[in-house]
């Protein structure tokens, strides 16, 4: 190992929620030395396959090796397709010279920690819910570091150090980005506004409430930004793009942080980095967790709910007299919104992209 740099494997992906807090710490390890040299891990069909190189990083990639649910015909394949991505694993570590392996997890981490292990490699594990998912259990069990971005997450040896993100995001001055972020999302800059977004994939059934929404939320003079999700257009009876008065909407946003500035209120889902996010811009926002899976979305907006930073609904309660009866009083209601504010600020924390690069390059040269 260099004596002034080291050489980090990165692994993760699938979904922005593993990817985004992976790049926030590649860009912190970067920061801290130029000379770091930085490989990313991922498979070949996530969304790491755009995202990585976008930042800048080399992707490399393993098979995916899905742990099945159920008895099947596939759990008979996992030792051999598992030993396959292990063996591929072990190839990228060489040829990086991996000093140290970070891992967010998903279904690449696995292998990752698994040839690390077998080849001395010290692991740094983060973790962003609040359940850990099954490849960070594994990995936790020999790191020798691991960061949660919850406190209440339960692995082995853990530091609650929040959840790593952009730069843009964890230093937003939402007050003094108000007006420019309105003006470059095409929005009014004195009217209520109320985003809303289901993230990269979209959420149908919240859009679905959006759109039988409309006519009571322009009627209350809010204006709406609807991030439907890519392929999630909402349209009109005509089978062009729904319009409104004081209704736009766009599939994506490059940059979230305009999205943050420009709203009052975010209507949205409760991964793990978005209740970060939103707390670290000190964001009001109204969650609907994700109805399938463990129920992590739920244990996520959890802490931030009951503190007064956010409001929750469950996905089948989320309708029109939902939308009628509190999201429209509130956000019309600035002395509520500011409260909720400050409430989620104070639970925001904003440098754990640099905690966790500090902890990789400890365990690099312990």
């Amino acid at each position: 190992m260099s004596t002034t740099s080291v050489n980090v494997v990165i692994a993760g992906g699938g979904t922005t929620g593993h990817i985004s807090p992976m790049l926030a710490v590649a860009d912190a390890l970067k920061r801290r030395d130029p000379e770091t040299a930085v490989v990313a891990v991922g498979t070949s069909s996530g969304m790491e396959t755009r995202l990585v190189p976008l930042a800048g990083y080399e992707l490399r990639t393993v098979d995916r090796v899905p742990m099945p649910r159920r008895p099947s015909g596939d759990l008979l394949k996992l030792p051999g397709r598992l030993i396959g991505a292990v063996r591929q694993a072990r190839g990228i570590l060489e040829e990086a010279q991996a000093d140290v392996v970070f891992g967010v997890g998903g279904y690449v981490c696995t292998p990752i920690y698994l040839a690390a292990r077998r080849m001395g490699i010290p692991v740094v594990v983060h973790e962003a819910n609040v359940r850990a998912g099954l490849a960070n259990r594994v990995g936790a069990a020999f790191a020798a570091k691991v960061g949660t971005a919850f406190a209440q997450t339960r692995l082995k040896g853990a530091q609650h150090v929040g959840m790593p993100m952009r730069r843009q995001i964890a230093s937003l001055n939402r007050k003094a980005e108000q007006g420019r972020a309105r003006e470059s999302l095409g929005l009014e800059p004195d009217r209520a506004t109320l985003i809303v977004t289901g993230g990269s994939s979209g959420a149908k059934s919240i859009n679905t409430v959006i759109e039988q929404a409309l006519p009571s939320l322009a009627a209350a003079g809010v204006q709406t930004l609807h991030i439907t999700g890519r392929g999630k257009a909402v349209l009109g009876p005509d089978g062009a793009l729904l319009e409104h008065e004081g209704y736009s909407q766009v599939e994506y946003v490059d940059g979230m942080e305009a999205a943050y500035a420009a709203a009052d209120l975010l209507l949205c889902r409760s991964g793990a980095g978005t209740v970060c996010e939103l707390a670290a811009v000190g964001l009001p926002a109204v969650f609907v967790p994700l109805p399938i899976g463990n129920g992590e979305q739920a244990l996520n907006a959890a802490e931030l709910v009951e503190a007064g930073g956010a409001l929750l609904v469950k996905d089948s309660e989320l309708n029109l007299d939902y939308l009628e009866s509190t999201v429209i009083p509130l956000l019309n209601d600035r002395q509520a919104l500011e409260k909720m504010s400050e409430t989620a600020r104070q639970h925001g924390l904003r440098d754990a992209d640099e905690r966790m690069a500090e902890m990789i390059v400890e365990a690099a040269r312990a």
